[in-house]
């Protein structure tokens, strides 16, 4: 079986096994692995993004993990750019790239080569058009690129000034940048899930496994670095909510509680983004036996064709 072009992806929602599914997967098929969770960047941020651990990372090389500090963010277009370069390095090598993760924007960039304007925030530019008002606003996407203007929801006022944005910083409007170019991949994406409550049961035990094996100490460490809830990075599910802990504003048990219920939520979004957004996705359900089995006979019949 030679890969030559082929390209796996594996997706779903947030601890619903796909890192171990994805060694299993690597280590069958000669693979590596390329994160397509945008948590997964930051340096030093490890209990509270379910980072694998340096075991599993020595079994199979992983990519596009601990790129940056908490302070820097790193946008769809630079994503996108490094991930293309990693799996067209892995093939060079003769061996599977797999591309795993539950951030679907980061995947689809990627799978559907989106085209992104690499235009970086201006902020006093969003400023003054914030102030315009959901309906000038409107107005004035309208005029400048009525094919954006079709797209986005007029009550998503982020999305909205990002067209503008960009629109006005390029002269040409983000409908056009944002053609998407196949890439020279076959691909093949592969979806796991579980039942809901069984989901919710395994989303519980990590985060208290999370607070045991010390999530306090490594946000704690992280706000004395001097990394708090003004950072993208630290708003995220664990880093928000252990923060206000420590700060004062919730306690422990609080902390944990909204921290389960905010990843039941989260885990429903992802899963139904990826359902509404790729029909081309093959799910297997994890909780099922020998659902690993299964997934390998359907990888090897896609690599034998």
């Amino acid at each position: 079986m030679g890969v030559v072009n082929k390209l796996l992806v594996l997706v779903g929602p947030t601890a619903v096994g796909k890192t171990s599914l994805s060694l299993s997967l690597a280590e069958r098929f000669d693979g590596e692995i390329v994160s397509a969770d945008s948590r997964l960047f930051y340096r030093g941020m490890d209990i509270g993004t379910a980072k694998p651990d340096l075991a599993e990372r020595s079994r199979i090389p992983h990519h596009l993990i601990d790129i940056c500090e908490p302070d820097r963010t790193v946008s769809l277009a630079e994503y996108q750019r490094l991930a293309d370069k990693v799996v067209d390095r892995i093939l060079r090598q003769g061996q599977l790239p797999i591309l795993v993760g539950g951030t679907g924007q980061y995947v689809m960039a990627v799978v559907e080569g989106w085209g992104i304007p690499e235009v970086p925030p201006q902020r006093e530019l969003r400023r003054e058009l914030t102030l315009l008002g959901e309906a000038e606003l409107s107005r004035w996407l309208k005029t400048l690129d009525a094919a954006a203007a079709d797209k986005i929801d007029s009550r998503n006022i982020r999305r909205v000034v990002r067209a503008l944005e960009v629109t006005l910083c390029t002269g040409r409007p983000i409908s056009t940048l944002q053609r998407k170019i196949a890439p020279p991949y076959d691909i093949c994406m592969v979806g796991l899930n579980r039942e809901r409550e069984a989901l919710y049961e395994r989303i519980d035990q990590r985060v208290e496994q999370m607070f045991a094996v010390g999530l306090v100490e490594e946000v704690r460490n992280l706000q004395l670095a001097g990394y708090g809830s003004d950072h993208p990075s630290m708003s995220g599910l664990g880093y928000r909510q252990t923060l206000a802990f420590l700060e004062g504003e919730l306690t422990l048990e609080e902390a944990v509680q909204r921290i389960k219920f905010e990843t039941h939520r989260f885990a429903r979004q992802q899963n139904t983004w990826f359902r509404q957004n790729d029909t081309r996705i093959h799910w297997f359900d994890a909780g099922i036996d020998k659902v690993s089995e299964a997934i390998f006979e359907f990888v090897r019949q896609w690599l034998s064709n």
